[in-house]
């Protein structure tokens, strides 16, 4: 209950992290272990104070801690208020200088109460430039436009906006019900029943965003770089400032500090001007130099300081906005230099300077990992490592795509060129050697790419040592889906046929192996359940595989083993395979399998499969980016075999000395196909059904066995895990909110959102079809959109950059206006120029002079959309124009608005649409801002951290509320060591400690954590995702707990606001943010408010949980009790009637057992519930303990026995510990 089903899904279903770490050189310990516990507690030194003597202020003190860099000390003096416009300095300790990067616990002499002096250092050029980008940093600290425009990992947070700032202190001014009525009556749009979906209170104005103006222009100076003579007098560059009173001021940085001037923008003279000012800070200069940056910087600053540091720390991944408002395009020389420079990060501003990403990210993966403290530098490099070299991906995509990069085969047709960038390897998603012309052309290149980053993602999810993936990210931008790749030493000097020593290059007609290869994919072939298998090459001889054919293994120049081409990692899924001459079972056949797919994607599903049953499916859709999805054991129950598998674990709990229990296991394991005769182990040849392949005669009873098991898997994906997935919608035990969280909740159980239009028609079938409306419309939105974005990505590819925008609006006008014929407005030049027609070579891909698009009409649009329902997901849209789809399903146009623009990257400008208008179409080209990418990355995952996360879920579910905290606590603090300050997974952990905070009375620290969790989930999943909002329910209630009520309240109203955008007010979620609105409003005495708040939630209950559940009897009362308040006692009867008359029905005469189970609770005894098995193993293993202290007095006896038994002698000990491990890798489970 404590968890309230609100924990992110990548942290419920981590299948890949938890079997490998036995690799990762983890014991099976449990991470709640003595062992563990001391590794940490090492890494915890206690922390000490040191005093900061800074010149020109008074002495500070500072807390540190032993493992901390000397550079971290840098880090906070220069974002303190009174020393953050100093960067060039050095720090000594009794006159001698700390280096860098040493750790101060290497510090001789360092202790609690050591004085450490700043010193000002001379500058240099790399100095005086990281100097400036500083200042204009602080200049620009409370200015929004680069999260707004997506830039340097910052993204946008508005808690501070509904809070008033910090919520600590607030609290205790708003005690009581000291409030004005006003603050408790919403905007009309957030009232119950209200049609109104504005979008303009999506991103309200912060007041802080109007930035106080320090300088009008502060920019680098037409005479850089200094002539030499210059240089010889320490002259590094010069700068030109516009003052906020107009002055206009040249400034020479020197290796000396900052002076005056004398040049002017056309006379260059570079004598100091008066005042006569060197100063070591270009912030102290420029404080002489203008009064009023003096006085607003100042200002600025301590505003700075004061907004929370979770609202400026940069995130590990871009988050990008879809919308933003009208912004003023201001004057800005970082951003005009980054912008010609590959800069990425501080260290590389200096062009010439990349990085070698293939070392980096191949060297992190060679760190030691023997203990807890190895582990986590190695994560953390790792994480770091991947968070660069995807923002640097990202940034050449872009750059290709836009036509700066120049290709590397030129002479080549658009669509063949590849790209070098800054040592990273990009290609198109383009079907350019006819690799995939069987499956599909250019759609089945286009979907590659993620089937192979999924590859990759599952290969570094099991962590072997000695064998290497490339660096992948998958970027769609543009219409285009680029793949940026590290590059391998050595690989393009040679041709690929020499380098290729494992796997084929020509699907399956050469094969090679090697036996290095085999010895390493060997030890991923138990995780991945992949079956280590036979071929034939084109000379009929048998080479040995254990991966698909498709997988090519090189070494490269630096001796390491790569492996690459990982699409078809997983065997594939035959509903999406007709193979001639094969039959599925009849669960396909019923629902209308096989079916062709115009994709690659039909051939790989990518199907981790379970230890046990014909398992869940593992598959990930064609596009979205997702953490790994964990294959479920679930469904497997709902077949026979649950039973088989039971039999067998409380056989193998036995001392296994019996024969027939053994010819029990042997049948279950032969029946389910397993390669092990004594547990489940079921494993897949990923070369099945593969065109080109061809298996040895002595494989193929093993063959006709594994075409079996892929028949199996694709019937149980339509007998199990679909309707699994419905039964979970109607028992509420997933409540997806929007398209991401339904495909999220897909993906987890194994479900490729192809089958979207299945698990829709099931929907439709269902017997609970009203208790799954919102399930229902999530789907059908999700279907449109999805099968809109196909269609958009053609469109856009016959687009050149001029008309952009355009276009966009033009698209969107067809999609979404109501308007019956919206015509688009060329680019004006397309309509003059006629000397166009000698086409160029070099264009950047796809700028053909094509104006199709403007030809499009929203009667060919939708046609198109329902045409491409039908095809990609078999499902019949009954609408011809996007009113008919709002009238027949339920939709509103405002979230096909967001799910489209999130899904292709547009950013809208933040205003009224009026999409409903026939008389003016509802986009012009000025409201669409910008395109960005959407990308796909490899998540790295911070394992022992995680471990700990799961122990203490488990010990909280056990009811150890304090043993799990301290886990919790511990877990958070080995995230922040690996991921830094922001993550999805932080987020989830402060979230559960604030609640358990709560539970245990703690509301000041509850509040804390949760306010921590809200501004984390605004800055690294977006403001409105659905897990922001039960992110801010959760930050109401414990403001109401501190007394906050007007804050609770705005927070609740936020939450509501977000949810109508997202989805609308049908939800059941929408019942329970109502019911605490209602009584929080019935708190500060709003009855009539809160009563239309209550009544919807009364409405909504007894739509989604039928009106005889629990819940609405709840809702009954709550609604009595405010009829009461209002004296109105008729009405209040009724409803309390309604509720008695559910409690009847529901509650019949007390059982003894409840009788006694009432009467051990006001004694204060609490049992820990343990099913009929648990105290079943129990009993066994006290009898096992006991047989086996009987076996160690009369070691004689029980020597006999032991000898007719295969088994080692200690194998009692062995066969009773090890079966939970085997069969279930799910460490929560055993906590």
């Amino acid at each position: 209950m404590l968890l309230n089903g609100d924990c992110p899904e990548s942290l419920k279903k981590e299948e890949g992290a938890a079997e490998p770490p036995r690799e990762n050189g983890l014991d099976e310990a449990d991470p709640g272990d003595e062992t563990t516990g001391q590794e940490v507690i090492v890494i915890q030194d206690t922390g000490f104070s040191v005093k900061i003597l800074a010149p020109g202020i008074e002495p500070f003190s500072l807390q540190v801690s032993p493992q901390e860099m000397v550079q971290e000390i840098h880090q906070v003096l220069m974002d303190r208020e009174d020393t953050c416009h100093r960067t060039c300095f050095s720090l000594h300790l009794d006159g001698n200088v700390l280096d860098h990067f040493s750790e101060l616990r290497s510090v001789e002499g360092l202790q609690e109460g050591s004085v450490l002096r700043v010193v000002e250092e001379p500058y240099t050029v790399r100095e005086a430039r990281i100097h400036v980008r500083h200042v204009r940093d602080l200049l620009k600290s409370l200015d929004p436009s680069d999260a707004f425009n997506g830039v340097d990992c910052n993204s946008l947070s508005f808690l501070s906006v509904f809070t008033d700032g910090d919520l600590g202190d607030s609290g205790k001014r708003k005690k009581g019900l000291e409030m004005d009525p006003i603050d408790c009556t919403p905007p009309e749009y957030i009232l119950p029943g209200s049609r109104e979906r504005p979008l303009c209170p999506l991103q309200p104005q912060n007041r802080d965003w109007k930035p106080l103006q320090c300088l009008k222009v502060l920019t680098m100076s037409g005479w850089n770089p200094p002539p030499g003579n210059r240089k010889m007098h320490g002259d590094l560059m010069y700068l030109f400032v516009i003052t906020a009173e107009d002055r206009q001021v040249s400034i020479t940085a020197s290796t000396r500090g900052f002076y005056l001037n004398q040049s002017t923008a056309y006379h260059f003279n570079p004598k100091p001007a008066s005042p006569r000012f060197l100063s070591h800070s270009l912030v102290e200069l420029l404080n002489q130099v203008s009064p009023a940056f003096r006085k607003n910087f100042a200002v600025l600053q301590r505003k700075r300081v004061q907004r929370h540091p979770f609202e400026r720390i940069a995130t590990p991944f871009q988050v990008y906005s879809w919308t933003a408002p009208q912004a003023e395009h201001a004057m800005d020389c970082v951003r005009a230099e980054d912008a010609y420079t590959s800069r990425l990060g501080y260290e590389e501003h200096i062009p010439g300077q990349t990085r070698d990403w293939n070392e980096e990210l191949q060297t992190t993966r060679e760190l030691p990992r023997k203990n807890l403290p190895e582990r986590l530098l190695r994560e953390r490099a790792i994480f770091k490592v991947h968070s660069d070299f995807t923002a640097a991906a990202t940034r050449g995509a872009m750059a290709v795509i836009d036509g700066n990069v120049m290709a590397i085969n030129p002479s080549e047709e658009t669509k063949m060129q590849m790209f070098i960038w800054n040592n990273i390897f990009f290609s198109l998603g383009f079907d350019v050697r006819d690799h995939y012309k069987d499956f599909g052309g250019d759609v089945a290149a286009y979907v590659a790419p993620t089937n192979d980053l999924n590859g990759v993602r599952t290969y570094n999810a099991v962590d072997v040592e000695g064998l290497y993936t490339l660096g992948t990210v998958v970027v769609d931008y543009r219409g285009y889906r680029v793949t940026a790749q590290s590059i391998i030493p050595g690989i393009l000097e040679r041709d690929q046929e020499q380098s290729v020593i494992y796997g084929s290059i020509d699907f399956g007609k050469t094969v090679v192996s090697h036996p290095r290869y085999l010895e390493l994919l060997e030890r991923t072939s138990r995780p991945l359940k992949i079956l280590r298998h036979r071929v034939l090459n084109d000379r009929d001889e048998e080479v040995e595989l254990c991966s698909s054919v498709e997988c090519k293994g090189i070494i490269g120049n630096d001796g390491r083993h790569y492996i690459l081409d990982l699409l078809r990692t997983f065997p594939p899924d035959l509903n999406f395979l007709p193979v001639p001459g094969e039959e599925l079972p009849e669960e396909c056949a019923r629902a209308g399998f096989p079916r062709m797919q115009q994709k690659a994607s039909q051939l790989e599903t990518p199907s981790s499969l379970e230890n046990g049953g014909p398992s869940s499916l593992e598959s990930k859709s064609e596009d979205p980016p997702g953490p790994e999805a964990g294959s479920e054991e679930e469904g497997s129950s709902a077949s026979g075999l649950a039973k088989v598998k039971e039999l067998a674990e409380t056989i193998a709990a036995d001392d296994g000395t019996d024969p027939r229990s053994r010819e029990v296991i042997r049948n279950a394991c032969k029946a389910v196909g397993s390669i092990s005769s004594t547990a489940f182990d079921i494993r897949f040849n990923p070369d099945i059904f593969s065109p080109g392949v061809r298996f040895p005669e002595s494989c193929q009873d093993e063959v006709r066995d594994q075409k079996q098991l892929l028949k199996d898997a694709a019937a149980f994906l339509l007998s199990c895990q679909i309707p699994g997935l419905v039964k979970d919608c109607v028992e509420h035990a997933v409540l997806p909110m929007d398209g991401a969280t339904l495909a999220e909740v897909m993906r987890q159980r194994g479900i490729n959102m192809r089958y979207l239009g299945k698990v829709l028609e099931l929907v439709l079938r269902s017997p609970a079809r009203h208790q799954l409306d919102h399930v229902y419309k999530i789907g059908i939105g999700e279907l449109i959109t999805r099968s809109a974005k196909h269609i958009f990505k053609t469109y856009l590819q016959g687009v050149e950059l001029s008309g952009l925008s355009a276009a966009i609006s033009h698209f969107l006008n067809c999609f979404l206006s109501s308007y019956p014929n919206p015509v688009a407005h060329l680019p004006a030049d397309e309509l003059v120029s006629k000397k166009r027609n000698k086409r160029r070579k070099n264009r950047p891909p796809g700028a053909a002079d094509n104006t199709a698009w403007a030809v499009v009409t929203p009667q060919e649009l939708w046609k198109d959309i329902c045409q491409e329902a039908k095809n990609y997901f078999d499902f019949h849209l009954e609408c011809e124009t996007v009113d008919q789809a709002v009238e027949t399903y339920g939709l509103q146009k405002i979230t096909l608005l967001r799910e489209i623009s999130l899904k292709t990257g547009i950013q809208v400008l933040l205003k009224e649409y009026s999409f409903d208008s026939r008389h003016k179409p509802a986009f012009t080209e000025e409201d669409v801002l910008n395109i960005f990418p959407v990308v796909k990355h490899v998540n790295p995952k911070a394992s022992d951290a995680f471990h700990f996360f799961q122990s203490g879920q488990a010990k909280v579910q056990q009811g150890f509320l304090k043993e799990g905290c301290e886990l919790i606590n511990e877990a958070l603090n080995l995230f922040n060591n690996v991921y830094g300050a922001m993550h999805v997974e932080t987020c989830a952990c402060l979230r559960l400690l604030a609640r358990l905070h709560y539970i245990m009375g703690d509301y000041a620290e509850a509040l804390s954590n949760q306010q921590k969790a809200v501004l984390m989930s605004e800055r690294v999943m977006g403001i409105e995702h659905p897990n922001t909002i039960q992110e801010y329910m959760h930050l109401a209630l414990y403001c109401f707990a501190s007394s906050q009520l007007s804050t609770a309240l705005s927070l609740l109203y936020r939450a509501r606001y977000l949810m109508l955008l997202v989805f609308g007010e049908d939800h059941p979620e929408m019942a329970l943010l109502d019911n605490n609105i209602g009584l929080v409003l019935h708190g500060v005495m709003e009855y009539d408010l809160s009563l239309r708040f209550l009544e919807n939630a009364l409405a909504v209950s007894t739509k989604y949980h039928g009106p005889k559940a629990l819940k609405v009897a709840l809702s009954h009362h709550l609604v009595a009790r405010v009829y009461e308040s209002k004296a109105e006692f008729r009405s209040a009867l009724q409803h309390e009637k309604e509720g008695y008359t559910i409690y009847k029905t529901q509650f019949t005469a007390p059982s003894m057992a409840s009788v006694l189970e009432q009467l051990n609770v006001i004694n204060g005894i609490l049992f820990i519930p343990l099913s009929q098995k648990d105290l079943e193993n129990l009993k066994a293993e006290v009898a096992r303990r006991h047989q086996l202290q009987e076996a160690s007095r009369n070691k004689d006896r029980a020597e006999e026995p032991m000898a007719t038994e295969p088994a080692p002698a200690g194998a009692p000990e062995d066969l009773g510990s090890q079966p939970p491990a085997a069969k279930d890798p799910s460490p929560s489970v055993q906590g």
